[in-house]
């Protein structure tokens, strides 16, 4: 029989998140069964809880940063045992079959993949996330927390971390490099982090310097305001690659400009409206202007394993389910250092 299991649901886009309960499906050969301790808050959470991405399946459960310890496991599990620390990211399964998926890339499976939450599973249930205290997933899709890493600011490295982490390994950030991060937010400390534990020479570039000292302290080698026109000419042609983590509209052609020859502008940010990118500031230098959409199964593995080696966790706060809500807002209002953590047990 299933399992009922508390949770934190969204019931319409503008209505304010609730208490309820609902039904985990009984564990099936491969899959593994999981405590949940603590959620991360995304800002994607949000956007779908608002109905503000196109379509919401309503109800939905949000939370696609979950950290937990294995509690039961399917008949034929080989990866877990119960008592094991892991964590479920933005996708709970994949065709398998594709290219994208034979090559570990199942983020970008050509069937799409089935998203943790407002979704529909192989049996044709929805799907819900980590707002809650137990999930069920099929071992292939689950990762395990190394020791070095505390659950609760592990949380959002299955999302944030593996967000930044993919684009700074495919496009080699290392020594030698000149890396900027553009944002300073949730996704943009653990990239300063990362990038940095990689041996890059880091800068970040903000609307203002009034996380500054942050900034250094996190890893950054340069900070700079962008609202400051200066800061365009400073550093014009500077830069080998730069990430964008703001989803707001951007005038591309101004960061496009700090790009060195055969530089890269990275956008991980969705803004609102589209983005126009002119001809003649990617063929200056031999530019590129890319996207990256977290990662697989296995690079997310290996994420968490270097994040255990340097020490890297998020910054986090952490609340009870009662501050939901009231962290959705400040999320919204940028009021927050640097991911809201849900301790679940007070769901």
């Amino acid at each position: 029989m299933p399992t009922t299991v508390n949770a934190y649901i969204a019931t319409a886009a503008d209505q304010p998140l609730e208490a309820t309960t609902i039904q985990r499906r009984d564990p099936k050969p491969h899959d593994v069964v999981i405590d949940i301790a603590y959620a991360g808050i995304c800002h994607s959470d949000i956007h779908t809880a608002r109905s503000e991405w196109g379509r919401t399946a309503f109800p939905v459960v949000p939370g696609h940063e979950i950290a937990g310890l294995v509690s039961a496991v399917g008949s034929e599990v080989t990866r877990y045992q119960v008592g094991d620390r892991v964590g479920v990211g933005c996708f709970v399964d994949s065709c398998r079959e594709c290219d994208a998926c034979k090559q570990g890339e199942e983020q970008y499976c050509e069937r799409g993949m089935t998203g943790t939450y407002n979704a529909v599973d192989r049996d044709g249930e929805p799907t819900h996330g980590g707002y809650s205290t137990a999930i069920v997933v099929d071992e292939n899709y689950v990762c395990g927390i190394p020791e070095g890493i505390d659950l609760d600011v592990a949380a959002p490295l299955l999302c944030a971390g593996i967000t930044l982490y993919s684009p700074l390994r495919h496009w080699q950030a290392g020594p030698g490099k000149k890396v900027a991060i553009i944002g300073l937010g949730g996704l943009g400390h653990v990239g300063v982090k990362i990038a940095h534990a990689m041996g890059a020479e880091v800068t970040v570039l903000s609307q203002s310097l009034k996380k500054m000292e942050d900034g250094h302290r996190l890893g950054a080698d340069h900070y700079y305001a962008t609202s400051d026109p200066d800061t365009f000419t400073a550093l014009r042609n500077e830069f080998d690659l730069i990430i964008n983590t703001v989803s707001a509209n951007l005038d591309i052609k101004q960061y496009l400009s700090l790009l060195a020859i055969n530089g890269t502008l990275v956008e991980l940010g969705l803004p609102e409206h589209p983005i126009e990118v002119p001809a003649f500031a990617v063929t200056a230098n031999r530019r590129s202007f890319a996207g990256s959409m977290i990662g697989g199964i296995a690079e997310t593995q290996e994420m968490l394993e270097f994040c255990a080696e340097h020490g890297i966790g998020s910054e986090i706060e952490v609340i009870g389910a009662d501050k939901i809500n009231e962290a959705y807002d400040r999320v919204v209002a940028s009021d927050v250092r640097y991911r809201f953590v849900i301790d679940t047990a007070t769901l």
